[in-house]
């Protein structure tokens, strides 16, 4: 499923997402993970790990973030990571940023709250019939400087 043309999925999808995101951060301080600001959650090839969000976070998080600070690159880092590794997009950050903790605490946890969060976005989003394209973030990062939704930072030299 495709967006509609002039449908504004991050106004549609902006009080919903921050109802589900305050409902998981409920569930994840109940755990208590630290978070150190260490910036490893945003290097992601540096740490194995890929962020993958739904069309609607994409919306809200390209609308409502600061412009990138980084320049886009193909998925290994996150271009809204500051150069003191800090998240110039926290309060528009995606689901997979708000259950990423480097507190080994958190692992045994992570999954579940994971899950059953996924699940929720996917019923909302199916409810709402909003387009659900799950997929790595540079992705929709590159679709959206293409439709000029965003522009792309300077590259770093």
């Amino acid at each position: 499923m495709t967006a509609e043309p002039g449908r504004d999925l991050a106004a549609e999808a902006r009080g919903p997402l921050a109802i589900l995101y305050k409902d998981l951060e409920g569930e994840v301080s109940e755990v208590g993970p630290v978070c150190q600001l260490s910036g490893r959650c945003c290097r992601f090839e540096e740490y194995g790990h890929t962020l993958f969000l739904s069309a609607p976070e994409a919306a809200v998080l390209i609308a409502d973030a600061p412009p990138p600070v980084r320049p886009l690159d193909e998925g290994l880092t996150c271009p809204w990571q500051d150069l003191q590794g800090r998240c110039t997009a926290r309060e528009a950050r995606p689901l997979g940023c708000r259950v990423y903790y480097c507190d080994p605490v958190f692992d045994e946890h992570a999954p579940r709250l994971t899950e059953h969060f996924l699940g929720r976005l996917k019923a909302l989003v199916d409810a709402e019939e909003w387009p659900w394209d799950y997929a790595p973030l540079h992705r929709h990062l590159r679709a959206a400087v293409e439709r000029g939704a965003i522009a792309a930072p300077p590259p770093a030299g």
